[in-house]
């Protein structure tokens, strides 16, 4: 089971505050570190000192860490044209050294783009599979040849498919709880599929869907990893896991009920659950980022018995 950081820095995040928590994920031996892909907060809260974006962070991340996976828990379809997307991740992979990995969605919240003047269109999935279809094309093209594309939504004519990724092939993560057209997708361009923010059980029945769909394309259902992303609040007692909740403005029944919450017993008993269903990869939701203990605490008394 590999755990993973995962950030939402639209809550309010500086870049140094990000590399901070990038830092501690490499050196307490995590897999990698993920951040979301949005322009305006959520929920309460000033969003003080405004939003960073994804790419960009990532590839400031790529130049100050060595060994950690870097990628995006989704990054929005609607932010971005699918042929600048798949030169920006192509770079951040050089950058890196090859440590990127690129989920992408249709992009949902509507006042972000509102907010910004960033068109928010009517029909976002037919867009999603024809970003898929032009951004692993133009990676997959061979140097000296060139792409070509006509959809609905996008044309490309005579692309020199430029510049091309340090892995042979970036992993490509899709998620959602969509019951038909999401495994469909998945089972068609994904390398990992993702359930965010899901129930063992629901896990279990679209980890099923995504399998099936996989098949049904000609592909092994194994042939992908399946993944969970969940918050997490951890603590050496009751007391602690109180305070870290309170810091978060969860509740310690609704966090146990709905992430990964409780004592490191607690937790690792969980994660064996989701394992039993076939998730081989946690996203752990860390929504207090100066609280670099807590990543300690899951490194020592979490990640340790996995």
């Amino acid at each position: 089971m590999d755990l993973r950081i995962f950030t939402e820095p639209q809550q309010g995040a500086t870049y140094d505050t990000l590399l901070a928590v990038a830092k501690a994920t490499e050196d307490l031996g995590f897999d990698a570190f993920f951040r979301s892909d949005h322009y305006l907060r959520m929920g309460s809260g000033d969003g003080l000192p405004g939003p960073t974006d994804a790419w960009i962070t990532l590839a400031g991340l790529a130049r100050e860490t060595k060994r950690i996976r870097l990628g995006t828990l989704m990054t929005a379809g609607t932010f971005r044209l699918p042929g600048v997307l798949a030169i920006q991740v192509a770079q951040v992979d050089q950058m890196s050294g090859g440590r990127v990995e690129f989920g992408l969605g249709a992009g949902w919240f509507e006042e972000e783009h509102t907010a910004y003047g960033i068109p928010f269109p009517k029909e976002k999935f037919g867009r999603l599979e024809e970003q898929l279809e032009i951004v692993t094309g133009l990676w997959a093209t061979e140097v000296g040849r060139t792409f070509d594309f006509r959809g609905t939504f996008y044309e490309l004519k005579d692309s020199p498919a430029l510049p091309k990724p340090v892995q042979p092939k970036i992993p490509v993560l899709i998620g959602g709880h969509g019951p038909r057209r999401t495994p469909r997708l998945a089972a068609r361009f994904a390398d990992e599929f993702n359930m965010p923010f899901a129930s063992i059980e629901d896990s279990e029945r679209q980890f099923g869907r995504v399998r099936a769909a996989a098949e049904e394309a000609g592909r092994k259902g194994d042939d992908l990893v399946y993944s969970n992303a969940l918050v997490v609040c951890v603590g050496k007692d009751d007391q602690e896991v109180a305070r870290r909740a309170a810091a978060i403005g969860r509740e310690v029944d609704e966090l146990k009920a709905n992430g990964l919450a409780g004592s490191p017993a607690e937790v690792v008993d969980k994660i064996g659950r989701y394992a039993a269903v076939g998730s081989r990869r946690i996203y752990l939701q860390v929504l207090d980022l100066h609280d670099l203990d807590h990543l300690e605490l899951i490194s020592a008394q979490v990640q340790s018995q996995l």
